[in-house]
C-alpha cells in the first residue's frame, strides 16, 4: 500500500541510509535516493535516484522539494574530518527542510554520552561527551534544536555501534562465526555493556 509520503534519502547508498530506505518503501513511503552518483544502490527498484552531495546546499534543496521527510544518514566521506564537515551537512539538510517543509530523520549516536548518562539512556539524559566526536555530535543535535524556531521539526532515532552481516564495523572488525559466541565489549568507568543494534 503506498502512502502517498516521500522520503528523501541522504546517501541511500550507505549502510543505514540504504536499510532506512528500504524499510520505509516497504511500508509505502516513495524513496528519493541520493547520492554522489546517483546511479543504483542494493535493492533500490523503484527508487528515484537523485544525485547530489550532502556538502552542496544547492543540490540538497533541489533533491528535497516535495518531500516529506529527509533522512540524514550521512558521514564525512571515509569518516574523517568530522570537525569541518558535519555540521555544514546538518545545515544544508536544516536549510533543504525549512524550504521544503520536510521533517529530518537523524541516525542519532551514543557519542553525545559520558559516564554519568549510564545505565539507562533517556530523552533528558546529560550529554556530557568525554570525545572530540561526541562534542561534534553534540553541535549537530543543537543546530537542529535551534532549527525549530524556523519551524523546522526533527526527529532522532538513536543508536549504539552496529553489528550483523550488513554492518560496516563488522566488516571492518571481522564477522562473527555461525554458533559461536562472542565477548561484548564494556564500557570504560561503567562495566556496562556497550549498547550495539544488530543490522540485518
Amino acid at each position: 500500500m503506498e502512502s502517498g509520503c516521500i522520503a528523501l534519502v541522504l546517501v541511500a547508498s550507505g549502510g543505514i541510509g540504504g536499510e532506512t530506505a528500504l524499510a520505509l518503501s516497504r511500508h509505502g513511503w516513495k524513496i528519493r535516493a541520493l547520492s554522489r552518483t546517483g546511479r543504483n544502490a542494493g535493492d533500490s527498484r523503484g527508487w528515484d535516484r537523485v544525485k547530489g552531495d550532502a556538502l552542496a546546499r544547492d543540490s540538497i534543496v533541489a533533491a528535497a522539494e516535495g518531500a516529506d521527510t529527509i533522512v540524514h544518514a550521512v558521514n564525512p566521506p571515509a569518516y574523517k574530518n568530522w570537525a569541518a564537515l558535519v555540521v555544514p551537512m546538518i545545515e544544508n539538510t536544516i536549510t533543504a527542510a525549512k524550504t521544503s517543509g520536510a521533517r529530518i530523520l537523524l541516525p542519532g549516536t551514543i557519542y553525545n554520552y559520558g559516564p554519568d548518562a549510564f545505565p539507562i539512556f533517556r530523552e533528558d539524559s546529560p550529554q556530557h561527551a568525554t570525545t572530540h566526536k561526541g562534542t561534534i555530535r553534540i553541535e549537530l543535535e543543537k543546530r537542529m534544536q535551534e532549527a525549530v524556531a524556523d519551524r523546522v521539526h526533527s526527529l532522532i532515532v538513536r543508536f549504539g555501534d552496529f553489528f550483523g552481516p550488513k554492518s560496516a564495523r563488522q566488516r571492518r572488525e571481522g564477522r562473527i562465526p555461525r554458533g559461536d559466541l562472542c565477548h561484548w565489549r564494556g564500557v570504560p568507568q561503567t562495566g556496562a555493556a556497550e549498547p550495539s543494534s544488530f543490522a540485518a
